[in-house]
């Protein structure tokens, strides 16, 4: 009779264990093709990013980037304003210090790539993503964690919004180079349904900087 007892808890196990993964694959599935459909909408749309960027808290550098998708369906991006409020040293001291602003620009532009990397994730790379995960429900969302998801040692976050099963929030530490890269990235809803990027923080301790991004100025493209 206790083997009997044993055998039959044993096969509910298994068979609780084999639904609840078949139902991670859905789910991975259906997230996946509900950020393909959102992504779609947004392709109608052209957009702007003003990055505020401090060091050591104070105010340095603010710059706008125009983001669109091209005919292959690529996210493009094109700076086209970048304002410092570091006054510019006269003669070989602004020469030097015009080439380590070009070298700190050239950081913070790889930092926000990479930001944009992990909001822009591609269905592979969704799908990889919840087959590590670990899913739970936090607060009326579904919530994932998985680690080594683009690079080995970063960690990713993310909340769904189990309704519309669109993003609500991601936030990710990553490595760029031999730097550590902590981002929180949070999203919003068109009045149409469209899920959009709404603001981005990241923390770069390396440079002893962060960079506060605000996503702006949707409108959709002129056919």
């Amino acid at each position: 009779m206790k083997k009997s007892i044993l055998v039959l808890a044993c096969l509910l196990f298994i068979t609780a264990t084999a639904q609840a993964q078949m139902d991670k694959e859905l789910l991975s599935l259906d997230i996946s093709r509900a950020e393909e459909e959102n992504r779609n909408q947004l392709k109608e749309y052209i957009w702007k990013r003003r990055s505020d960027v401090f060091v050591e808290s104070q105010l340095k550098l603010t710059t706008l980037t125009e983001f669109s998708f091209d005919d292959s369906g690529n996210l493009q991006a094109k700076r086209i304003e970048a304002k410092t409020t570091v006054e510019k040293k006269p003669g070989l001291r602004g020469k030097a210090q015009t080439s380590a602003a070009e070298d700190k620009m050239d950081y913070i532009q790889k930092a926000l790539s990479l930001s944009v990397d992990y909001a822009f994730m591609s269905k592979g790379e969704l799908i990889d993503f919840f087959d590590k995960a670990t899913i739970t429900e936090k607060e009326g969302e579904i919530e994932a964690l998985a680690f080594n998801v683009k690079v080995n040692g970063d960690r990713v976050l993310v909340r769904i919004d189990p309704e519309t099963l669109l993003f609500t929030y991601k936030e990710f530490s990553s490595l760029m180079g031999a730097d550590k890269v902590e981002g929180k990235l949070t999203y919003a809803y068109f009045s149409n349904g469209t899920s959009h990027l709404s603001s981005t923080t990241l923390q770069l301790p390396a440079q002893k900087m962060s960079i506060e991004a605000i996503y702006q100025d949707y409108t959709i493209r002129i056919q």
